[in-house]
């Protein structure tokens, strides 16, 4: 994702710098972004040339090189403690009027604002995957973040070429908390033997126009991905969001959607 996010805005005309965790890491993201420029200028998407493209983009092993920056992008696993600590320390490197956000697909803005010293600052900019791709972008606003902080954001987010919606703090938020809810719903019926995969999917996609079925996304996503989610919002909002146990099963044999080549569907060929 955050790949994806840096891709986004250098396509834009930004000056963007990817931190990550070590050198390996730094290493892959590089390759990982330059390879969607690469597919990006292939599709015509961009006229401007890759080593002007790269030439904007700066990866780099410590948040201290954060220090400059108007707008940082957290993007680290959906765990609650890794979030708000990555955010805590970007936080004390940035200039008093930078904007902090976080792409989380379900936790709570506020929950991640807590030990932050600039809350106003601070808000959720939920981005879909493949980021390339997708048109939308979730402005996600907690009790404390200043309205002209939100007006910034649906700025910057249609400033690279995708379409805001602006909600408020809740739970899964709109979109994580629909889709999930559909999801969830395809798992169990999947598992109840309704009908197979394939039809479950084509039922949401030609009966409804999703330009993707609901198991197939789930593969996207990853499915130990939806589970983190589905254990969140089953807390928070009750036993409708339970994750069936044939997701909990998959996941813990490994079965995690595209990324692990088996989930739902094969992907080996993919």
């Amino acid at each position: 994702m955050g790949a994806g996010i840096a891709h986004a805005f250098l396509l834009a005309g930004s000056s963007v710098r990817v931190v990550e965790r070590d050198q390996d890491s730094v290493n892959a993201a590089g390759e990982r972004i330059r390879a969607s420029l690469e597919q990006s200028i292939q599709r015509g998407s961009t006229t401007e040339p890759l080593t002007d493209l790269t030439h904007r983009l700066s990866l780099a092993t410590r948040v201290e090189d954060f220090a400059d920056a108007a707008l940082v992008v957290e993007a680290v696993p959906e765990e609650l403690a890794l979030k708000r600590d990555a955010l805590r320390r970007v936080e004390a490197v940035l200039p008093a009027g930078a904007a902090l956000a976080s792409n989380t697909s379900s936790m709570s803005i506020d929950a991640l604002a807590d030990e932050l010293a600039r809350p106003g600052r601070f808000l959720g900019l939920h981005f879909f995957n493949p980021v390339p791709a997708s048109q939308l972008v979730e402005i996600v606003l907690g009790t404390s973040t200043d309205a002209a902080l939100a007006a910034d954001a649906i700025g910057w987010v249609e400033a690279i070429g995708k379409t805001p919606v602006t909600v408020h703090d809740a739970p899964g938020f709109a979109s994580s908390r629909l889709g999930v809810a559909l999801g969830l719903e395809a798992i169990r019926m999947l598992e109840e033997g309704v009908a197979s995969a394939e039809d479950i999917d084509a039922a949401m996609t030609l009966g409804y126009r999703h330009p993707v079925g609901p198991l197939r996304l789930t593969d996207l996503v990853g499915l130990d991905v939806r589970l983190g989610i589905a254990e969140y919002l089953h807390v928070r909002l009750g036993p409708r969001f339970e994750p069936p146990p044939l997701l909990r099963r998959l996941v813990a044999e490994g079965s995690l959607g595209r990324k692990s080549g088996q989930g739902f569907y094969t992907w080996a060929d993919e």
